[in-house]
């Protein structure tokens, strides 16, 4: 088998706009592309391409300039040795692009072997508590009431994206977990908003909140202050989410204790392929590795293929908690009455692509 083709579909994704603490906006009229790669024996793999931040159109020039002439003839079975190729074009390409690749290629074999991807990368479980993941609110009223409202799903856990002021992040805090009580889980995700002094501030905070972790509370190049931060603090720290060399620069997080849990996604670093890896190394030193989300519907399907994957991952991330960012599916993963998402069982993916919505709002085919 070999691969003969790469194409990119662009089409509308139209929704409201919305952001996160820091004022990072996301909606409006973005392009959502499919990558297809397509093979001499009929059998294709997809991915989606871009989310509801940077649209696919940001992407497509790098993946044809730089990655469809690396691909075409290649075995479409050899995803380790196609991986690496890609890899050596990130100063040209984003991890985004070489991401949807690797996902194709992860679709192709799992369709080759009629067996759901998860189970090519080795099952751990069949299914994961998801967590509700906030968009901005402008109350701290606002953060309680929609914690309490995923909490009556019966959902277990809920992370807030606050505001980036270290004193309100803390009314936030406090004012979510009196609303929930006890029994359900909370993160604080600080969208790197912070310098060390206020980091550790609201750290001995939420501490004393009982929150679960305390996720990217400074920018991912102050590893310095990382490690300052994680000598002071007992709540586990979690970063390494846009860490520089994504996978392969894992190792001074680890070995200088500048973190707790790994983090990662198929989007930001790189595909199924080097997440696998990751969730695999965190596993070496008895670490959790926790996905995070995808920034579009089948690169969600993806995350989750891995989190089956991967006995040291807990969770699924449901971000924004409203929805927002699940599009272009004909049926979206959900998350049931427990607060649980379960493992895909389909060959390769395992989800159907809403292609009468694609035809709807199509834009161009870019090969």
């Amino acid at each position: 088998m070999i691969i003969t083709d790469l194409k990119i579909n662009l089409f509308h994704w139209k929704t409201e706009a919305w952001k996160t603490g820091v004022g990072t906006a996301f909606g409006n009229d973005q392009q959502l592309g499919i990558v297809t790669i397509s093979t001499d024996e009929g059998i294709s793999g997809n991915a989606f391409l871009g989310s509801s931040r940077m649209g696919a159109d940001h992407f497509t020039q790098g993946i044809i300039e730089f990655l469809k002439p690396r691909l075409i003839g290649q075995n479409p079975q050899d995803i380790g040795k196609i991986w690496w190729d890609m890899w050596k074009q990130n100063r040209s390409v984003s991890t985004y692009s070489i991401g949807a690749i690797d996902i194709c290629l992860w679709d192709i074999n799992g369709k080759i072997t009629g067996q759901p991807i998860h189970r090519l990368l080795g099952t751990c479980k069949d299914a994961v508590p998801a967590y509700s993941s906030t968009a901005y609110h402008e109350t701290k009223e606002e953060y309680a009431e929609e914690a309490l409202h995923f909490k009556d799903l019966g959902w277990k856990a809920h992370k807030i994206h606050p505001h980036g002021n270290p004193q309100y992040d803390v009314e936030i805090s406090k004012a979510v977990r009196e609303a929930v009580g006890d029994e359900t889980k909370l993160m604080l995700d600080s969208m790197w908003a912070y310098r060390y002094e206020d980091a550790l501030r609201v750290g001995r905070a939420i501490e004393e909140l009982n929150y679960y972790w305390y996720e990217d509370p400074l920018v991912e190049e102050d590893i310095y202050n990382y490690v300052k931060l994680h000598d002071k603090l007992d709540i586990p720290i979690m970063s390494t989410e846009y860490a520089p060399g994504r996978y392969y620069g894992m190792t001074p997080w680890i070995t200088q204790y500048a973190t707790d849990i790994l983090r990662g996604d198929v989007a930001v670093t790189g595909g199924i392929t080097p997440l696998i890896r990751l969730g695999h190394l965190a596993e070496g030193f008895n670490m959790q590795c926790e996905i995070h989300h995808g920034g579009n519907s089948l690169n969600n399907v993806a995350n989750l293929h891995v989190t089956m994957a991967l006995p040291n991952c807990e969770f699924y991330e449901v971000f924004p908690c409203t929805g927002a960012n699940q599009y272009g599916l004909v049926q979206d993963i959900e998350v049931d009455s427990n607060g649980m998402v379960y493992a895909p069982t389909e060959p390769g993916l395992g989800y159907e692509i809403d292609w009468d919505l694609v035809k709807r709002e199509h834009i161009a085919i870019i090969e």
